[in-house]
């Protein structure tokens, strides 16, 4: 059996990777995140103290010093041949909206998205003008939660219980769509309770195991952080 992780082509393979240019306390938030859930990510900085000490950290991640202003060097880094690059730079601005235009223009990028940070209005209005597909504020969307919602896309909304378990609003994942959740079988399957599906403004509480999910349908589940984290992310 297939797992959900594996990625069979080159194509899947690049929409599922990630570059993090800056690596401060923002930067280095979404990096653990996305490792979190086994992604492909390389860490960029311009400082080598920056880049020393997310090793410390974490040995293993692919982490380079690079100039950021520099098409070329963010070139050879590889930071033109993934899907995601999450500019997490704010200061200088000139610096984030540089590499902001790189990674979206430069020929033969291979980047679908890019994710820049802001530290004012002006600076996001600059941001999406040479080309940002989002702007975050620091201060309304941490690092942490940025790098979850990169690695699971189909979660639209999390209320935790307690340290272990929550309760999640998600898009039905592609794998589970034609299927009854009778077929389905979450609570055996990925230990998981279904709270509620259906089409958006129509969720059906506590779902006959009869109904079949569709694409464009929602599912309301509850579990641990392991078993919710374990579902399929499209």
């Amino acid at each position: 059996m297939t797992s959900w992780w594996q990625w069979p082509n080159r194509s899947d393979t690049i929409s599922k990777s990630y570059a993090v240019i800056g690596v401060g306390r923002f930067g280095s938030a979404v990096c653990k995140e996305l490792l979190r859930f086994d992604a492909e990510v390389l860490a960029i900085d311009n400082s080598q103290r920056a880049i020393d000490e997310l090793r410390q950290e974490d040995p293993a991640i692919e982490a380079r010093v690079v100039d950021c202003t520099d098409e070329e060097a963010l070139r050879a880094a590889g930071a033109l041949d993934v899907g995601t690059v999450v500019v997490a730079i704010s200061e200088p601005i000139e610096v984030s909206i540089t590499a902001t235009l790189i990674v979206k223009d430069a020929v033969g990028s291979l980047v679908n998205q890019v994710i820049a940070r802001a530290s004012s209005d002006l600076h996001e209005k600059m941001l999406r003008r040479v080309g940002a597909d989002r702007v975050v504020f620091p201060s309304k969307m941490q690092g942490t939660r940025l790098g979850m919602e990169l690695a699971r896309p189909n979660l639209l909304e999390r209320l935790r219980l307690d340290d272990r378990h929550s309760i999640e609003e998600i898009k039905v994942p592609k794998p589970f769509v034609g299927y009854s959740l009778r077929q389905l079988n979450l609570r055996k399957n990925h230990n998981v309770s279904v709270l509620a599906a259906g089409p958006e403004n129509r969720l059906t509480v506590n779902p006959p195991a009869s109904q079949i999910l569709n694409g464009d349908e929602l599912l309301v589940i509850m579990g641990s952080s392991e078993a919710l984290e374990s579902l399929p992310s499209s």
